[in-house]
């Protein structure tokens, strides 16, 4: 056969729009989401412990006593969420909220168990297939339910004690009991709830809308030529089952795209551009201005602006708080209940109180040292401090001088602590000396015929 005889028999070659491939990459997000939301607690990348009172954050043991950290990090999460649903509408919902990814795993899971018994047992009857098919939906979420209910949990309990609760089936203590009651509430949402929590429920849903404006992120139905031709495609496709074509500011939406893919493949079949698509706002807006970089990431206005540098600020300020932050803190008191000790050997005694706390993930050792006190030494019970990780150590020591060789009333020292994870802490500090010295001892008088 010749060649053009080949190429005759050949249907001919009919360009195509090609469509939208938002729901892959949804999906890659969302895969993405959850395999972080599994390690945030495992690895102590992020979460709060409340059994310790701890709060972990990209490797840093902060201790619940930290409150500038803390309000630091509440803040850049709160301008975050904010700046997100100002620019990007509710884009955490359709890509990146756990809830919406668990309830659309949860549907897709139900259709595939629906479809493979039906396939499987097609002699029984449709009631039947249906109760079967319902009784392993229920079976088959009894232990993702227990898996993500026990990660949800380990956000607030250590995960090795959580799982040694686990598998003890502890439902006694408060650990425990949480447990459990997390695991009915997960399995109560995959198998009936879902979505239904995002479209009546869910507080940030309703927040998002409140802060959208002229300029936020929107699926849209744009159709000034009439090109959709009401195949319904898009609404069969929506996961909330909402009408696209009913207008932009449907609460109900959570911008997943599921329908713009819906539209493109379908229309784009008769060459036709989709009519359901992003955009900044309900208008088209000015083509040039769009075009620029800025412009074209969702920085539109100049309160946008704002709201981003507002959070670099914060951003570099937290990082800057963490990364100064001391692994061990040192913290020394005097105590003046008692001004002052005057020994047998005319040494002047003053106490002080230390309090160490290893904030760091290793055994510290803490070493104290004097400077600026004539002839003056610290006596301690233990000369080194041993501190374990997470251990916080309260001591009493003694600084002691020669009475001769101090000034009468105030003296001024410097106490150091020393620890290898940081730089030397410096104490400035009073020792407290009688008001009158005690008279010094005299030399032997040397006169002839005797030897000095």
């Amino acid at each position: 056969m010749s060649s053009q005889t080949a190429s005759a028999s050949l249907p001919p070659v009919r360009p195509t729009i090609p469509g939208t491939r938002y729901h892959r990459v949804r999906k890659t997000v969302q895969t993405i989401c959850v395999i972080i939301f599994i390690l945030l607690p495992l690895f102590d990348i992020m979460r709060v412990d409340l059994v310790r009172q701890r709060f972990y954050f990209l490797g840093a043991e902060l201790w619940i006593s930290e409150f500038a950290i803390l309000f630091l990090t509440m803040m850049f999460f709160w301008i975050l969420i904010a700046a997100m649903a100002m620019i990007y509408g509710r884009f955490w919902c359709g890509y990146l909220c756990p809830q919406m990814i668990f309830s659309e795993a949860s549907v897709a899971s139900e259709l595939m168990i629906s479809r493979f018994v039906k396939k499987h047992l097609a002699v029984a009857s449709e009631k039947t297939r249906k109760i079967i098919a319902r009784i392993a939906f229920y079976l088959l979420g009894v232990p993702p339910s227990i898996f993500f209910a026990f990660v949800f949990v380990a956000y607030f309990v250590p995960p090795v004690d959580l799982f040694h609760r686990l598998l003890s089936l502890d439902i006694r203590t408060a650990a425990g009991i949480v447990g459990a009651s997390v695991t009915a509430i997960t399995f109560f949402d995959f198998a009936f709830l879902r979505q239904g929590f995002c479209i009546s429920i869910c507080p940030y849903g309703y927040l998002q809308n409140m802060l959208a404006d002229k300029h936020t992120l929107l699926v849209h139905f744009h159709d000034p030529h009439h090109q959709c031709i009401n195949c319904a495609k898009c609404v069969r496709a929506c996961p909330v089952g909402i009408d696209i074509r009913k207008g932009s500011h449907q609460l109900e939406c959570t911008h997943c795209a599921e329908c713009v893919d819906a539209c493109s493949t379908v229309l784009g079949k008769i060459n036709r551009e989709t009519v359901i698509n992003y955009g900044w706002g309900d208008s088209t807006g000015d083509r040039e201005q769009d075009r620029k970089w800025y412009r074209s990431i969702g920085l539109r206005d100049g309160k946008r602006i704002v709201i981003l540098a507002l959070l670099t600020i914060y951003a570099i300020g937290l990082s800057l708080v963490i990364s100064l932050r001391k692994p061990v803190l040192v913290r020394i008191m005097p105590n003046r209940m008692t001004l002052y000790t005057l020994s047998d050997d005319r040494l002047v005694h003053n106490q002080f109180r230390i309090v160490a706390s290893n904030r760091s993930r290793t055994p510290q050792q803490l070493k104290l040292s004097l400077n600026g006190l004539p002839q003056g030494r610290i006596l301690s019970a233990n000369q080194t401090l041993a501190l374990a990780p997470g251990q916080t150590v309260q001591s009493e020591f003694d600084v002691v001088a020669p009475a001769v060789v101090l000034e009468p009333g105030i003296n001024h020292m410097r106490i150091v602590a020393s620890v290898s994870a940081q730089k030397p802490a410096t104490f400035d500090e009073t020792f407290i000396a009688p008001m009158e010295s005690p008279p010094k001892p005299e030399l032997p008088a040397v006169g002839p015929g005797t030897k000095p």
